[in-house]
């Protein structure tokens, strides 16, 4: 830890154990105690049961789970292209002259646009940007697809855009002294140096992916319903405990496709 001394250390943890517990473990236990509950008339809950997870996976929960999976997954390797695609733009563009350093400024800018303005104010612009000829998607599974690689793009871009600021320019420079084409460096020098970051930044794409909710309700059609829609609507009519059990799985979910990336990022940073 930074502090050295034992009691900033213990005045440290106490005010983690403030801060944290309030703020981030208790809303996670109260929402894992409602799960499991078939009442809850008290200051606690009442009535064990395991009925709201019976219906939480399976049916068209279970659809709305897998539909979650495939969006998150397909919006963040799409991000993850995108935003890479234009951190190595913009970097490789503020090595050049005045223009083109100004040029790299505007396209990072471009891209963190979407993290600026609420999400709905983005799910209303592809809406209106998609319902019309060349290209019409509302009403199909892409636009809400669309809607969230738009939205995590930014988060990518980011990502590898603080590693790139952060990399030795010297191993870039020697391949390239030894022959090696532009290509050549980028795949075999600057991609394997940004995998932790790239794998860090796809993970944080898929997190955000499957929580997203505003954009999602103005885009989805009825055959492609993702899971915290499944959850609003639970809530709505008055069913809060299945709409905690979706929660959980939906927490779950996250949290085992992160510990998988995690273990690409870990793998990825000894090499």
């Amino acid at each position: 830890m930074l502090v050295h001394s034992r009691g900033g250390r213990r005045a440290a943890w106490v005010l983690f154990a403030v801060l944290f517990l309030p703020l981030f473990a208790l809303p996670l236990l109260v929402i894992l105690a409602a799960s499991f509950s078939a009442h809850w008339s008290g200051a606690f809950p009442s009535g064990l049961t395991t009925a709201h997870y019976a219906a939480a996976t399976r049916g068209e929960s279970l659809q709305a789970l897998t539909t979650s999976l495939v969006t998150a997954v397909t919006a963040s390797l799409l991000a993850l292209a995108a935003g890479s695609w234009a951190a190595l733009a913009a970097d490789s563009l503020k090595k050049g002259n005045g223009l083109s350093r100004f040029t790299g400024r505007v396209l990072g800018t471009l891209f963190v646009l979407p993290v600026a303005v609420p999400s709905l104010v983005v799910g209303l612009a592809v809406l209106v940007a998609f319902s019309k000829p060349p290209m019409i998607l509302n009403g199909t599974r892409w636009i809400v697809v669309l809607a969230h690689a738009v939205l995590v793009t930014a988060f990518a871009h980011q990502s590898v855009a603080a590693a790139l600021a952060r990399l030795d320019p010297a191993y870039e420079q020697a391949a390239a002294s030894l022959g090696a084409r532009p290509s050549h460096v980028l795949w075999k020098v600057k991609l394997p140096l940004l995998l932790p970051s790239l794998s860090a930044a796809a993970g944080l794409c898929f997190a955000l992916s499957m929580g997203e909710l505003s954009a999602t309700m103005m885009l989805y059609p009825p055959d492609w319903t993702p899971l915290p829609v499944r959850i609003y609507a639970a809530t709505d009519r008055g069913s809060a405990f299945t709409g905690a059990a979706l929660a959980v799985v939906l927490m779950a979910a996250t949290l085992l496709v992160l510990l998988a990336v995690s273990r690409v990022r870990t793998r990825a940073s000894y090499r």
